[in-house]
């Protein structure tokens, strides 16, 4: 299969985020607009949310949270200042973070990405009458939603294309911090690679990060080198090394195809070179759709709190991008999604707590 360019059109929020985010960090949340005055203004509903170290302009997760934040806001003819992002740019920015969201008091707090978890709890059970959300983690607490998705079910889908478009037969797996939820990218991805071919060798890494594109690059770096042909990440910003370096390698010559597959948003952008497009295709979490309905809810005096809310293809809350992929391939694709879809094939979800029990 020979890598081909496809025109892709470049959304403008990519650049708006990056000009709009300062690095805030502890001291001040960065948003889209003014900040609310003090105390809020009691005739609007505010939502918020706290990044995770990856940053708002990460080009995945992060992003598709605070892109799904403006929308809603539009969609409700709310003002800008009615939605505001704090960019965390160490772990220790969470609790910090957490607490100036909660004193500039907006309506619904989220925490975006499982290492909140703790500082979600944390300040939630120091403000029980506050209203807050965690997104792909589970706080079992009256005033906090938690908002999950099936990533094993676009991930094993993902594990087919890899599978279907090998001509080395070795593939790679980088995800960003091991623990459940990376793990269940890497169950689904490894399980969908199997499903083809078994033979195929895959090549587990983690970069101990959602930030180090350097680390990302390294990673796939190497593994191009020892004869992977085709990368899923599940890494946040360190997937933009990953890009960078199929790129990279193939602007040079590549005498093989490389293809990246992206995560969490549509990544295809990410993927375009001079001749061509690394990006084979992208496993999408609506992370900004889940949002949306959770404000919604809770703007409509209906709060979910307490409730653990999961997002797979039955609730259209994740998809998988065709990209590049060739058309018998993308049957086979088709004819898996709407089985799981339906319920006729389930896909493994392994947990490092299912492991843990196991023992």
């Amino acid at each position: 299969m020979a890598n081909w360019k496809k025109l892709a059109m470049f959304g403008t929020s990519a650049l708006l985020l990056a000009a709009c985010g300062n690095g805030g960090g502890t001291d001040e949340g960065t948003d889209n607009g003014a900040a609310p005055e003090e105390g809020g203004d009691e005739d609007q509903f505010t939502i918020a949310m706290v990044t995770d170290t990856g940053g708002v302009d990460d080009r995945s997760f992060n992003q598709s949270a605070w892109e799904g934040m403006q929308e809603w806001a539009e969609e409700n003819d709310l003002a800008d200042d009615t939605v505001r992002y704090y960019q965390s740019d160490t772990e220790s920015d969470y609790v910090p973070n957490l607490n100036n969201a909660t004193n500039d008091d907006h309506d619904v707090i989220y925490g975006i990405g499982f290492l909140l978890e703790d500082p979600i709890a944390t300040i939630a059970e120091q403000n029980p009458d506050r209203m807050y959300g965690i997104v792909d983690s589970a706080v079992d607490m009256d005033n906090v939603v938690s908002l999950n998705f099936n990533d094993h079910e676009n991930s094993f889908l993902a594990g087919m294309a890899a599978a279907l478009t090998t001509e080395t037969n070795k593939v790679g797996f980088i995800g960003g911090i091991e623990g459940p939820i990376i793990d269940r990218f890497q169950t689904g991805f490894t399980e969908g690679v199997a499903y083809i071919d078994d033979s195929i060798d895959v090549d587990i890494q983690y970069a101990n990060s959602f930030s180090d594109t350097a680390a990302g690059q390294q990673i796939a770096a190497a593994m191009y080198s020892n004869g992977a042909d085709v990368i899923f990440h599940a890494s946040g910003a360190v997937g933009n090394g990953v890009f960078q370096e199929a790129r990279n390698r193939m602007e040079d010559g590549s005498d093989t195809d490389l293809w990246v597959i992206g995560v969490d948003l549509d990544q295809e952008a990410e993927g375009e070179w001079a001749d061509g497009n690394v990006t084979l295709a992208s496993t999408v979490k609506k992370v900004g759709q889940a949002i949306k309905l959770s404000a919604n809810a809770a703007k409509e005096g209906d709060f979910q709190g307490g409730e653990n809310i999961s997002y797979g293809f039955a609730e259209d809350g994740i998809d998988f991008t065709r990209g590049f992929i060739e058309d018998d391939a993308w049957e086979q694709i088709e004819e898996a999604r709407e089985e799981i879809t339906n319920g006729d094939r389930e896909v493994k979800e392994f947990t490092y707590t299912e492991v843990e029990d196991a023992e």
